[in-house]
């Protein structure tokens, strides 16, 4: 499968075409880079169905305006069908997501070939 990586920002987005749409595979890095990677991926043509799928290995921390940028991400893939799968997510990142319930409103993996894979089903 053909794949085309393009640098937005500060990170490495990889999008990979198929048969069921597109997936976008960002690599993230932590705040101050973070905030504008999320910024970038907003960007993204995400016409439908398009996926994304965050690896957060690369993050710290996260900060309230950050998860506010990752719900309008999702809230905009979900009306244009598509997903938003996190993964890789540090102990002390994932304990932010249990901590504010948002655990229960995301999708995660434990690394970015699971993600794929939920993503593809």
């Amino acid at each position: 499968m053909p794949r085309v990586a393009r640098t937005l920002a500060s990170m490495a987005i990889e999008i990979q075409p198929d048969s069921g749409g597109r997936v976008a595979v960002a690599r993230l890095a932590t705040d101050p880079q973070f905030t504008a990677d999320l910024e970038s991926i907003g960007q993204l043509d995400l016409s439908g169905p398009a996926s994304v799928v965050l690896d957060f290995a690369g993050v710290r921390h996260i900060n309230s305006s950050n998860l506010s940028r990752l719900l309008r991400l999702r809230k905009r893939l979900i009306q244009a069908d598509g997903k938003l799968i996190l993964c890789n997510l540090p102990a002390q990142v994932a304990s932010v997501f249990q901590v504010t319930g948002l655990d229960r409103v995301f999708n995660f993996a434990a690394d970015v070939d699971e993600a794929l894979k939920a993503v593809r089903s």
